[in-house]
């Protein structure tokens, strides 16, 4: 097989996913990841419909991640003094089966790491296409040189920016940002909002969850410190439980900040190198992220997998397969949504859950985006089964 040594970067979701498959069609895969170890923890993701379920089924992951899931329960929407306005059902929230991100990143990594070389604590500083493949060197490893590199690092992609061009060339800012903080305390349960600010306790096991409308921010995001900081500034003065959020902030042990942003781009490929999952198709919290991340693996490894190693082929129908499918990440943006920046937007945002009709028409319409695509078979990856 032709194209047998693959890079990755990242290691949250999207690359360990690959990984697997691509291990299982005979690559010799290394990923290699910034952080210094997995990040436990984090948000809750989900998967939706037929089409997710199918891809985490051929991984053979599926009764783990339930086993794992959070078992996500009605949140409810609450006045300043704790009253419930309206309610969030589990089903919006978390589709048909839920799990932190830190928990599914584990399972991958668990699935993946007798195969394949992880490198963590490391970064892409350049790539340079050559007649034997990609020469890549790092900010602390030697050169390397592999057949094929993947970007699988996210909205803030580093082989995006090195192969494809600067990231404003291709991230645009939605006016919003959101965060995470692990406060080590419970503070209980519910989401309240005001005009331009959202903020949503899950209990004792849950991350605060935090959007907020603001102008671009020029923050460090690997800088906690800062990030508390930020956060403590834009929050203060709001009512609810949120003066204990932010008076417990300089102690959380950990605070996740970025912007709420959307990928443009017209195309995953460039020579040997493609983009994979948020990268890519960047989510903007529409709750899609992760199921576009799994799928988009899956027909990577595929498309390599049927072409016998022709990167060409195999990139351009990875392409042209994800492209439709990944549309739904470009339909709008969570910020609006979670921190309506009016009054009379929050009013309007909560009626819409009193009515039954009017959320059920919203939960099909989410079965629909994620159920819009058609799985090929891959005998390579899954042997001889009905594809769905």
């Amino acid at each position: 097989m032709k194209n047998t040594t693959v890079l990755i970067s990242g290691a949250s979701i999207a690359g360990p996913a690959l990984a697997y498959w691509l291990s299982r069609s005979g690559h010799a895969v290394t990923v290699v990841e910034k952080a210094p170890a997995l990040r436990p923890g984090g948000q809750a993701v989900d998967f939706k419909g037929e089409t997710h379920r199918v891809v985490l089924e051929r991984m053979g992951i599926l009764d783990e991640v339930r086993r794992r899931q959070t078992g996500g329960t009605d949140q409810s929407i609450v006045d300043a003094n704790g009253r419930p306005l309206a309610t969030l059902p589990a089903a919006f929230t978390g589709g048909d089966v839920e799990i932190l991100r830190g928990d599914l990143s584990a399972l991958l990594y668990e699935r993946t790491e007798a195969d394949c070389e992880y490198v963590f604590g490391d970064s892409v500083t350049s790539l340079t296409d050559t007649a034997g493949g990609v020469h890549v060197t790092f900010e602390r490893g030697a050169p390397r040189t592999f057949d094929l590199v993947v970007g699988a690092d996210g909205i803030h992609s580093t082989v995006r920016r090195l192969a494809f061009g600067p990231e404003s060339d291709y991230v645009r800012f939605l006016g919003y940002h959101y965060a995470l903080a692990d406060l080590g305390v419970d503070l209980g349960a519910g989401m309240y909002n005001e005009p331009g600010r959202m903020a949503a306790l899950g209990g004792p096991k849950s991350p605060v969850f935090l959007v907020f409308t603001s102008g671009r921010l020029d923050h460090d995001r690997y800088d906690t410190e800062q990030h508390k900081r930020i956060l403590t500034d834009a929050y203060r003065g709001m009512g609810w439980r949120v003066p204990e959020i932010v008076a417990a902030l300089p102690e959380a042990r950990d605070v996740h900040l970025d912007s709420i942003s959307r990928v443009e781009i017209d195309h995953y490929v460039e020579g040997r190198t493609v983009l994979l999952g948020d990268a890519a198709y960047g989510n903007t919290l529409g709750g899609f992220g992760t199921g576009l991340a799994m799928v988009g693996a899956y027909v990577l490894a595929g498309e390599l997998a049927e072409a016998d190693g022709d990167h060409r082929a195999a990139f351009r129908a990875y392409q042209e397969t994800m492209r439709g499918y990944a549309k739904v990440a470009g339909r709008g943006g969570a910020g609006p949504f979670l921190a309506p920046a009016t009054r009379r937007g929050i009013r309007m945002r909560n009626r819409l859950f009193r009515s039954r009709f009017l959320l059920w028409a919203m939960l099909r319409m989410t079965d629909m985006f994620a159920t819009d695509i058609r799985l090929k078979d891959y005998p390579a990856l899954v042997g001889t089964s009905a594809a769905p």
